[in-house]
């Protein structure tokens, strides 16, 4: 009970400094104590507001080291009943006497970044004193590929299940989700996991996750087979047969499973096995060099303070571009696919959808052409879509520099090593390679980076990336020889890939020597 008043009193404490720093933006900075004395009253009916606006959405429920997306959206719906709540009674009360119309506009925005950045600090600071220090050093263990895995039934044993995989197999399994064999059940949470629809439906959810990059390893049965439906039981059957998912019934042992001797799935094959040779690699010594690095820290400052000077800047834009993607496209809005990101743990990328269904209403498979829109189009093209990514570089999954998030069907083991630095929502593979380089190439260039990287290197990166978004992307190809030269003599690649991009390179050239053309 204290400290729901306390985290309730923060947060009124925080709702009145905003409401002083509007009236203080307001006048320019020059607020005189009969101004002060004349917001009193909106003040406190901003503050009775408050009460029972913040304790209604939870607010002074949640544990702040722990939030996420859902409670910074719920802070934003908390702001926006509490300033009309409060123009309400303060028209009541004396007609909101002194207080400018632009005055609750500035009041809601201030208190939104007061209220979530206070909230994104403290999860930062918890992130940083759980944060292994040796973690850019343990990247080889960290870039293997976990278990993905789907949960059929919504009882008892799936609680016991979902609690045994936190406690015991958190770094093995990722649990995508589950399916209830209610529809009523469908979007609601069981121990923080979705449930994404009926058993029945298996096949339509797990053709979903795949188009979100999230590939099904094994479907675990928490509930008893031969009570499903019929559709069920057919339908998880056909993908055991059809597919490389395993069908794991659960009564028929009590076992979270190793992995050891397991059949090699999709996306094991997709990230290269452990006798895969690693294309990019750094000595133990070098790791611990890199893992050491000041300007890390200085980079992650930069991004925070950068990430909430746009996100206020955009504050007016975001509304807009959700309402063109509702009317283009309908609801949702938000699309989201699973990527790899610092040292290889997913984490879901948020983006403005630009494209409508997969299938049409036969189920028939749609192009990417076919799902493109107008809209779609001139978002992609100006990269106003990624604009939820700023969210991501706020709470530390991502940077404004670095390698882009790559699906994990598109980020091979072999390529590990650029996943030893936060990726980003532009990079030096983005600026002088483009879409139009081989995997290979497009891999050196971002590990280039991870070895240069620098305050003068992101920011000749940021002002080149505008150049790039209104002209589009041309290939460097002096830049894509540099990387890997500078690579090979630093014993990072290996000579057979060395060797490959120079013929790459030599056929790009319509057979023009690497040397004549370095």
């Amino acid at each position: 009970m204290r400290r729901r008043l306390l985290l309730l009193t923060v947060d009124l404490c925080l709702i009145a400094l905003a409401t002083v720093a509007a009236l203080a933006l307001r006048d320019n900075l020059e607020v005189s104590l009969s101004r002060l004395q004349g917001l009193m009253p909106y003040l406190a009916v901003t503050l009775a507001a408050a009460v029972p606006g913040l304790i209604g959405m939870g607010l002074n429920r949640s544990i702040w080291r722990l939030s996420a997306l859902a409670d910074y959206l719920r802070v934003i719906a908390a702001v926006v009943l509490i300033v009309l709540s409060a123009v309400a009674l303060g028209f009541v009360v004396d007609r909101l006497e002194g207080v400018a119309r632009s005055l609750p506009i500035l009041q809601g925005v201030l208190m939104m970044l007061a209220l979530v950045g206070v909230r994104v600090l403290i999860r930062q600071r918890h992130a940083l004193r759980q944060r292994i220090p040796a973690v850019l050093a343990a990247m080889p263990e960290a870039t293997q590929a976990r278990e993905t895995v789907l949960v059929v039934g919504l009882n008892r044993i799936t609680e016991l299940y979902l609690q045994s995989v936190a406690e015991f197999g958190a770094d093995r399994i990722s649990v995508a989700g589950l399916l209830a064999r209610s529809a009523h059940h469908t979007g609601r949470l069981v121990h923080r996991q979705k449930v994404l629809g009926t058993p029945a439906e298996v096949v339509e959810v797990v053709r979903d996750l795949d188009l979100r990059g999230v590939y099904i390893d094994r479907i675990v049965v928490t509930a008893a087979f031969g009570q499903l439906e019929p559709e069920a039981q057919a339908a998880l059957l056909e993908i055991e047969r059809s597919s490389g998912i395993k069908l794991d019934l659960f009564a028929e042992h009590l076992s979270l499973g190793s992995g050891s001797g397991a059949t090699l799935t999709r996306k094991q094959a997709n990230l290269g096995s452990k006798n895969d040779d690693t294309v990019f690699s750094f000595a133990a010594a070098d790791l611990e060099t890199l893992a050491q690095r000041p300007y890390w820290r200085v980079k992650r400052v930069l991004d925070v303070i950068g990430a909430i000077a746009l996100i206020a800047a955009l504050a007016p834009v975001m509304p807009l571009m959700v309402v063109l993607v509702a009317i283009d496209l309908g609801l949702p809005v938000i699309f989201w696919q699973q990527r790899p990101g610092l040292g290889g743990r997913p984490f879901k990328l948020y983006k403005l959808r630009t494209m409508g269904a997969a299938h049409d209403r036969n189920g028939r498979r749609l192009t990417d052409t076919d799902r493109l829109s107008a809209v779609g189009k001139f978002m992609r093209r100006t990269r106003l879509d990624e604009l939820p990514q700023l969210y991501h570089i706020l709470i530390g999954d991502m940077s404004f520099v670095g390698p882009r998030p790559l699906l994990p069907l598109d980020q091979p083991s072999a390529y590990g090593a650029r996943l030893l630095v936060r990726p980003g929502l532009t990079g030096w593979a983005q600026i002088t390679g483009g879409r139009d380089i081989a995997p290979g190439d497009k891999a050196a260039l971002d590990v280039w980076y991870v070895k240069n990287a620098s305050l003068a290197l992101d920011m000749q990166i940021l002002a080149r990336t505008v150049p790039m978004v209104m002209l589009g992307e041309r290939v460097n190809r002096a830049a894509v020889q540099r990387a890997w030269q500078e690579l090979w003599r630093a014993q990072v690649c290996t000579s057979q890939a060395f060797a490959a991009s120079q013929g790459r390179l030599e056929a790009s050239l319509g057979g023009v020597s690497t040397k004549q053309a370095a």
